[in-house]
């Protein structure tokens, strides 16, 4: 066994020899950046060794060594917020006070029956032995009990009133954010957010896929829920609750995200026709899916629309409530997948577009995600170039908003022609310098590649045509569109203009945007708030027009003319 010290984290791990860097950083807990999935082709899982630089994920282990990360802990600005829509309070867990009298002869109903009839429910309450048995002896100590119930199943009864609440989750494929409220105010106490986790397998869904296809999916299940776990914990002692107080979890997320959180096998997501697995809203057993919460606590998952429309997008179609208005509007989630969703009350269709990791920092020569020191924006004005980073700190890479605005002002200052042919005039071909490695926050500057400007092509083209196949199907021209909401990090921070500017979406849908930040976050909220609104997501999604741009013969030309810029 060989001893690996990770320098800047101050952790010392053993590992066998033959182990690759990479996987002794997984052991050890760190979470590296890892966008290929430890395939050698994305170099942004480079570490230090001896003042020399090498891939994680392509170095093995064979002595002891002292590892340089070069990135420690660095906290990355997580979109939380999302726009909020007053709902009606009515959840579906509660809190009733009943009363446990001693039955009169001839009075032949059960303890149990005697108690579910007090709780006016709907259906018939779910027997529960172990409740149940308690009953005769509750009603021997006092008259007044309260128990606690969640639609037809009584989770818990207890002499005192209890300060119950439950936490919403959305897990994105990038980052995870949770909410937990006041069950009986819906006042929101907590919040919280980190990275996903899954992250250190691959950037995309289709990595970690291929990934649990290849190595089973308990690596990546296991850290999901470890995740969410840790953060319920967080979150209770944020609020000065115990995690036994929290009786629901709303999780919502993209269809790969909520089969491996759930220990599903994704195989039937990468395998045509790309059907989910199970798709309907799911009420569980929180505890037996690593959620350490109230012992009989639920887990409550919203519905998948297809292999590629997730749960996410039902949690945006929520906080939006398309499916209530007489104007026709467009959502776009963009993130590794473009999730939208067309039309008003009368129809609602959808799709999903390959937009890639590249908006995500993956992919692109110097992306990274939107973390301290992250170009963010950037003008060409006067002929001198300016820019922003995230947190004012020293420039070390182009997140999503900086490389469409990079892109853009390129584009409108001649220096990339409609083909995307990159003519900087700087010294080296098909290379433009934003910022010289002096200047920078890191030893390599910060740049764009020919390459770069083709995936930014790769991915606005597949945006754009989902955009034009969801209007034909609804027979609709832009001028039918009365708004547009952005959901989601990118979305929330991007420039409209920039990327109307490359052709990302009609120039004529520009005066009409707004963003409306994690909407899939808020959707999971609402989903505990009010019971019905949960339950009428499945109604929704059943009668919700799927556009399986894979299996349309236009969208390759769509896709094809999308690649130009305007």
């Amino acid at each position: 066994m060989y001893r690996i010290k990770f320098i800047r984290e101050e952790k010392e791990i053993l590992v066998e020899p033959g182990t690759r860097i990479l996987e002794a950083e997984r052991k050890a807990k760190l979470v590296p950046d890892a966008p290929c999935g430890g395939r050698g082709k994305c170099g942004k899982c480079r570490v230090k060794i001896e003042d020399h630089m090498v891939l994680a994920c392509q170095t093995e282990i064979h002595s002891d060594l002292e590892v340089d990360t070069l990135s420690g802990c660095q906290e990355e600005e997580i979109l939380t917020e999302g726009m909020q829509r007053p709902v009606a309070f009515r959840p579906d867990l509660k809190q009733k006070k009943v009363i446990l009298e001693k039955p009169e002869t001839g009075d032949n109903r059960s303890e149990w029956e005697r108690l579910t009839e007090q709780l006016d429910v709907e259906k018939p309450v779910l027997p529960d032995t172990e409740i149940a048995s308690k009953l005769y002896g509750c009603r021997k100590e006092a008259e007044e009990w309260y128990v606690i119930c969640a639609g037809n199943e009584l989770l818990d009864i207890s002499r005192e009133e209890k300060k119950i609440c439950f936490a919403a989750f959305d897990i994105g494929t990038t980052t995870v954010v949770g909410y937990l409220m006041d069950a009986l105010t819906g006042k929101q106490l907590a919040l919280k957010s980190r990275m996903n986790p899954q992250t250190q397998y691959g950037a995309d869904v289709i990595m970690r896929a291929d990934h649990a296809l290849e190595h089973g999916v308990e690596q990546l299940t296991g850290c999901i829920r470890n995740a969410v776990d840790e953060m319920l914990q967080e979150l209770a002692e944020e609020a000065g609750r115990s995690t036994s107080d929290i009786c629901q979890v709303s999780v919502v997320g993209n269809t790969c995200m909520h089969h491996l959180f759930l220990g599903i096998s994704p195989a039937s997501l990468v395998h045509a026709p790309y059907n989910p697995a199970i798709s309907q809203g799911l009420t569980l057993n929180a505890e037996q899916y690593g959620l350490h919460i109230h012992r009989k606590g639920q887990l409550l998952m919203l519905p998948d629309i297809a292999g590629y429309v997730g749960a996410d997008t039902c949690g945006c179609i929520l906080t939006l409530r398309q499916d209530h208005q007489n104007e026709i509007s467009l959502m776009i989630d963009i993130g590794t997948n473009g999730e939208m969703v067309l039309g008003n009350k009368t129809r609602l269709a959808c799709c999903s577009t390959a937009a890639g990791p590249a908006f995500e920092g993956a992919k692109i020569e110097c992306g990274m995600r939107g973390g301290a020191g992250a170009v963010d924006h950037v003008v060409y004005k006067d002929g001198k170039w300016e820019y922003t980073t995230i947190g004012n700190k020293a420039p070390a890479g182009l997140c999503g908003s900086g490389l469409i605005d990079l892109v853009a002002q390129l584009y409108l200052a001649g220096f990339i022609d409609e083909s995307g042919h990159l003519e900087s005039g700087q010294e080296k071909a098909g290379v433009f310098v934003l910022v010289p490695p002096e200047k920078s926050g890191n030893d390599r500057g910060v740049y764009l590649t020919q390459k770069d400007i083709g995936e930014v092509q790769l991915a606005k083209a597949a945006i754009a045509a989902g955009i034009f196949l969801l209007m034909k199907r609804l027979e609709i021209t832009e001028k039918d569109i009365k708004r547009v909401y952005l959901a989601g990090a990118f979305g929330n921070y991007m420039n409209p203009e920039s990327a109307a500017a490359i052709g990302m979406f009609p120039a004529e849908l520009l005066p009409k945007i707004q963003p409306v930040g994690n909407a899939a976050g808020e959707g999971a909220r609402i989903a505990l708030l009010n019971e019905e609104e949960r339950k009428e997501m499945d109604r929704i999604v059943k009668n919700m027009d799927f556009v399986e741009l894979a299996a349309s013969p236009e969208f390759q030309d769509c896709f094809v003319d999308g690649l130009c810029f305007p």
